[in-house]
């Protein structure tokens, strides 16, 4: 005959285990392991740049400069990934603008694997965690062409004949490429 200690101390861990299973089933892996947002790196050539951040409804989601790193919500619905915009300007250079455009995240897959159905179908895609972003995106921006056309470089063209030692010294010699 077995102590009535040992049969209520069975039915506990099976009640907790099956606590565990259906905790389990009911939540999504890529919810668990990234959850429903991601810290994304902006970073721009040169820094210091002004950087302007804004989700698919055009609602602006950050101000400031470079480098940042922002944490960004992966969802923007049911089953519907979210995406920015994202516009990086500096005086003297040319604006860039580049997106923000997410991949499906491989923990969501975990869900086929691991018999989560809930997650698969509700929790993952609810909460957005199906989806991933790149860690960091870089702009490199160009010089302006205004800036590059008002810059104060000359070329002045004098015999060699005329020129003093001095200025010899600090002359350049150009040669016309064949």
């Amino acid at each position: 005959m077995r102590p009535a200690n040992n049969h209520n101390r069975g039915k506990k861990m099976r009640r907790t285990l099956a606590a565990g299973v259906v905790a389990l089933a009911l939540s999504g892996c890529a919810s668990i392991m990234s959850g429903g947002t991601q810290p994304v790196t902006i970073k721009s050539v040169p820094e210091g740049a002004s950087v302007t951040v804004t989700n698919r409804a055009g609602e602006k989601v950050h101000n400031g400069t470079t480098p940042v790193t922002l944490t960004l919500n992966r969802g923007a619905g049911y089953f519907k990934s979210e995406t920015y915009k994202v516009e990086v300007k500096k005086e003297g250079y040319e604006p860039r603008q580049l997106d923000i455009v997410s991949t499906v995240n491989g923990w969501y897959i975990g869900n086929i694997l691991f018999g989560g159905v809930i997650g698969l179908l509700a929790v993952d895609p609810a909460t957005g965690a199906m989806y991933s972003f790149p860690d960091s995106v870089n702009a490199t921006l160009n010089v302006s062409e205004k800036t590059v056309a008002g810059s104060a470089q000359s070329l002045t063209i004098v015999s060699t004949e005329s020129m003093t030692p001095e200025a010899m010294k600090n002359a350049r010699e150009v040669v016309a490429p064949k």
